[in-house]
């Protein structure tokens, strides 16, 4: 039976370790038992860590330096539009926090090819997390056309693994590492848009479907009340021509409405929401073809 290995990516902000556990909790009660035992692989990148150890001395800091207002609020921005700005800086240089970023990513899916070298991937991806993975799969897709990748483990995919892994990966692990064997992708309050927004518009392509899995498709999520969360499709003609939006009011319901679905902390809200929970289900079924959503 194939199998198949959900990699989650979190979004901006400061994130527990364990940030995707009540995800997969959430999805075990929608798929059969016999699904998850047979051919389910739960796997969570996290990168937070790359930059926490400054972004919580820059904050207490602030703290005790100056009388604040809107605490919360304020740390998220922080720590949030840190890690972007943090990721972007210097990231040509070995071991950049870009670089970081790409190997947390690749190591999560090394993992999963040695416990199922034929598996299926999906990749879910919040907010920050929609740019790196966008980034790390760009880079290796031009890489395997043979073009200059200036940044990230894909600059020079051997040296990288030999410095990281003290082997150089077999010709399959690459293929792995760069997407060949993903099935679907799920965007939730993806702000790519603020990223690409100072390039020409001719130079805003996404991803090659041709270079993914048989039958991937890509799903982003967005709520129009998250200042965070954009619809892809408009960016370009290669943008409309490959993603499917879809914009839902995240976390509905009438205390989660009051608290969230009206302002920008539904940004927070969206891996609660069934109408992001049922599709994921359905895109892991359909990457094994067996089996319903239950």
């Amino acid at each position: 039976m194939q199998q198949v290995a959900l990699v989650t990516l979190h979004g901006m902000g400061a994130q527990p370790l364990d940030y995707a556990e009540p995800l997969f909790a959430a999805l075990r009660k929608r798929l059969a038992p016999h699904q998850i035992e047979a051919w389910i692989s739960f796997r969570a990148v996290y990168y937070e860590d790359i930059l926490q150890v400054n972004q919580d001395m820059v904050w207490a800091r602030v703290k005790t330096g100056a009388q604040l207002h809107y605490d919360e609020l304020r740390r998220f921005l922080l720590f949030g539009f840190g890690e972007a700005a943090g990721l972007e800086n210097r990231k040509e240089i070995d071991g950049s926090v870009y670089e970081l970023a790409q190997e947390a990513i690749a190591r999560q899916l090394l993992d999963a090819w040695e416990h199922g070298p034929d598996a299926k991937v999906v990749f879910l991806a919040q907010s920050l997390g929609c740019q790196v993975l966008s980034s790390y799969l760009w880079d290796a897709q031009k890489a395997a056309r043979g073009g200059p990748v200036v940044a990230g483990i894909w600059k020079d995919i051997d040296a990288w693994s030999l410095r990281a892994l003290g082997r150089i990966l077999l010709p399959e692990q690459k293929a792995f590492l760069r997407g060949a064997s993903c099935a679907g992708l799920v965007t939730t309050g993806c702000n790519i848009p603020i990223f690409v927004a100072a390039h020409k518009t001719m130079d805003v392509k996404p991803i090659d479907r041709t270079l993914m899995g048989p039958g991937f498709g890509w799903l982003n999520i967005y709520d129009p009340d998250d200042a965070l969360g954009w619809p892809l499709q408009p960016l370009s003609p290669e943008y409309a021509a490959l993603v499917e939006d879809r914009a839902i009011n995240a976390g509905q319901g009438m205390i989660n409405w009051i608290l969230k679905s009206w302002n920008p902390l539904s940004h927070l809200a969206y891996w609660t929401d069934d109408r992001v929970l049922e599709p994921l289900a359905q895109v892991m079924v359909r990457a094994v073809g067996t089996g319903e959503a239950g």
